[in-house]
């Protein structure tokens, strides 16, 4: 029973040291464990965004965060931060072609820096991550170069020089819409100097001056001449009743208005040749300026091709680290390189179509002036004289035809008058001759007689008979039996014969005339005779 006590004893005392070791290397793991995780925890200052990337990515390559901390997990996680330090780019923009194809030198500092807001945040991490500090300057000069010369070629060098808060916010709009796209944000746009080499914005400052010296002389001119005036005024004033006095000072007023015009003239004048001469500069800077424009497009094309095998270079340099993310920036890069580029040679084609349509408008308003002007007045008169005489027409015409028909309008309504007078004539012809129907024709046809004797005159009033001629024997033969005469008296009668009988007419129409114009007897017809050798003699005349 000793011997099993003291086994047991001696069994007690191996397990407590193996306990207490187990205890100690727990306590060491977990102490190991919680100090890593603690390193895994990770805060981000105020001053830098935390970017986090890994673990099965999905829509967002990487997830990012502005302050706070976040824990990264280790192994399928990892990390880095971009700093919100502001980048100052100095762009020394020179040779930019304006609107007015003149160019000019806008030297100007940009201040641009990682912006925190979430899509942008993305947008740094996806292309600016990794990248040193320089890089980032050089990608954010090229957009902002690209976008300054766009802006300066939709804008005239008037606009840039006078209004600057249109330039400025021009340049802002467009410069913000670039950077953006790869995670920066513009903070400050510094504009020291706007100049260019032809001297255009320095003479353009030149004729305001002029223009200002001229006004304040001219007004000084003006304020001597009233000076003079009041002076004149006065002293007129004062020698009213000195006619000699009177004379001097009217000499005075006439010598200072000469001299005043004198003055003005010059100075308008001057005026005048310093535009001139301003006008004859501007033509030659813009010719040479036109000269170098090709020399400037292949400096830039040089320019350009020197940057973009720079960026190669440095592409190459990084692909050791991240090969995939390189490639996808420099892809991403070309291609706004490309749209920087198209839209600057979209903005400069649009620039010269301007300028072509702006000539062409100014050709054909001068064409308009000079030789429409005048034809299109003589149209509108020539117009205007016709609708004139057109129009005058159309009134005499309408008098005309007014007249005409007021006269057949009176015509009319006297006929009507006629008619009407004649119809109750006739009544009352018929009701005095109720009693004797007979009375009322036979005086109808007595009205109308004279017309009928009228109509029996026409039946030979166009014969004509130069001279006629009878042989008569003198015998008083006659061809009529029972009547004697001579041949002339038988050839008038025989003629007057051949009229239409009245009291034929009267008897075919059923009227009885009155006996005042006679009655004709009923007389056999005579019979033939033989022609007789006086006859056939006569006959034969």
């Amino acid at each position: 029973m000793i011997e099993s006590l003291t086994l047991a004893q001696s069994s007690g005392d191996g397990i407590g040291p193996m306990l207490l070791v187990g205890i100690g290397v727990g306590l060491v793991l977990l102490l190991f464990l919680i100090v890593f995780l603690a390193t895994r925890y990770k805060r981000c200052p105020s001053n830098r965004v935390l970017v986090i990337w890994g673990r099965g990515g999905g829509k967002q390559s990487a997830r990012c965060y502005h302050g706070g901390g976040q824990f990264v997990w280790p192994v399928i996680e990892d990390f880095a931060y971009m700093t919100l330090e502001p980048l100052v780019i100095d762009i020394p923009l020179e040779g930019a072609l304006s609107l007015n194809n003149i160019r000019v030198n806008v030297p100007s500092t940009f201040t641009v820096g990682i912006s925190t807001d979430s899509v942008m945040m993305a947008n740094a991490a996806e292309r600016l991550l990794g990248l040193p500090p320089q890089a980032v300057r050089e990608q954010a000069q090229d957009i902002i170069l690209g976008q300054l010369r766009l802006v300066i070629a939709t804008l005239s060098i008037e606009e840039i020089n006078k209004d600057r808060e249109k330039f400025m916010g021009l340049v802002n709009e467009n410069v913000t819409q670039e950077i953006n796209k790869i995670g920066l944000e513009l903070i400050n746009v510094n504009i020291r100097d706007i100049t260019d080499e032809s001297g255009y914005i320095q003479a353009i400052g030149q004729r305001a001056a002029a223009e200002a010296i001229n006004k304040a002389k001219v007004e000084v001119a003006q304020a001597n001449r009233d000076g003079a005036t009041g002076e004149a005024v006065a002293q007129r004033e004062q020698t009213v009743s000195v006619a000699k006095e009177i004379a001097a000072s009217t000499e005075g007023e006439k010598a200072a208005e000469q001299m005043q015009r004198v003055a003005v003239a010059d100075l308008e004048a001057k005026a005048i040749t310093g535009e001139v001469e301003s006008k004859r500069n501007q033509d030659i800077a813009i010719a040479e300026r036109n000269a170098e424009t090709a020399a400037a497009s292949k400096r830039a094309e040089q320019s350009q091709r020197v940057q973009v095998a720079e960026a190669e270079a440095r592409a190459v340099d990084g692909e050791n680290t991240s090969r995939a993310e390189i490639a996808e920036s420099n892809a991403k890069l070309a291609e706004i390189r490309a749209e920087a580029k198209r839209r600057a040679d979209v903005a400069a084609a649009e620039a010269y179509e301007a300028i072509l349509k702006a000539e062409r408008e100014q050709e054909i308003a001068r064409l308009g002036k000079e030789e429409l002007a005048p034809q299109e007045i003589e149209k509108q008169r020539i117009e205007i004289a016709a609708e004139a005489e057109a129009e005058k027409r159309r009134r005499e015409a309408k008098g005309e035809a007014d007249a005409i028909l007021l006269k057949y309008e009176a015509e009319a309504a006297g006929v009507q008058k006629v008619l009407e007078a004649k119809a109750e004539g006739y009544r009352r012809l018929m009701e005095a001759a109720a009693n004797n129907p007979n009375v009322a024709p036979t005086l109808l046809m007595i009205e109308q007689l004279p017309e009928l004797v009228r109509e029996q005159v026409k039946a030979i009033q166009n014969l004509k008979i130069d001279k006629i001629t009878v042989w008569d024997s003198g015998q008083g033969n006659s061809v009529i039996e029972g009547k004697g005469g001579g041949s002339t008296a038988n050839f008038l009668s025989g003629m007057i014969g051949a009229l239409p009988p009245v009291h034929e007419l009267a008897e075919q129409a059923g009227v009885e005339l009155p006996g005042f114009l006679g009655k004709v007897a009923d007389t056999p017809k005579p019979k033939p005779a033989a022609p007789t050798e006086s006859d056939s003699d006569s006959d034969k005349a």
